[in-house]
């Protein structure tokens, strides 16, 4: 079995940063470069920030962050028990908010998937969403 890491959070934007970092602490047991770091900071907050607007959409819960270690994989899972998920396929499309009046992007999915090596949403309405992301440290990256 695999072991690994569990963190539970406030749905509270000033944990978003919190969660980064023990993230990026956990990881550095694989000696990412920085750029691999980067990748996985951003990837994890937009998980998080993801789960405290649209999951939660300023209600209080709790979000679990977790994290194992496979080799030189790192799996990261960010779970929420918010209003989940109608259409994740539509969630997934780039420029695609709920929340127009917010003035958010609506890349969070599209950066998650750009910065890590596979992505996966779990979710339905009325139960939460459960991201899992992973990404292979050190894979050599091809140049175009």
């Amino acid at each position: 079995m695999k072991k690994g890491m569990k963190l539970v959070i406030d749905s509270d934007s000033a944990n978003e940063a919190f969660a980064r970092t023990v993230v990026a602490a956990y990881v550095t047991r694989l000696d990412p470069t920085l750029e691999e770091l980067a990748d996985i900071k951003t990837a994890v907050s937009e998980a998080v920030t993801n789960s405290i607007l649209h999951g939660y959409g300023g209600r209080e819960g709790e979000i679990t962050v977790s994290c194992k270690l496979q080799g030189k994989q790192i799996e990261v899972v960010v779970r929420d028990e918010g209003i989940g998920i109608e259409d994740i396929e539509k969630a997934m499309e780039p420029l695609y908010t709920t929340k127009p009046e917010w003035e958010r992007s609506g890349m969070g999915f599209a950066f998650m998937e750009a910065f890590m090596d596979e992505l996966q949403v779990d979710s339905e309405p009325g139960n939460g969403t459960t991201v899992i992301m992973r990404k292979e440290i050190g894979r050599i990256q091809s140049v175009e």
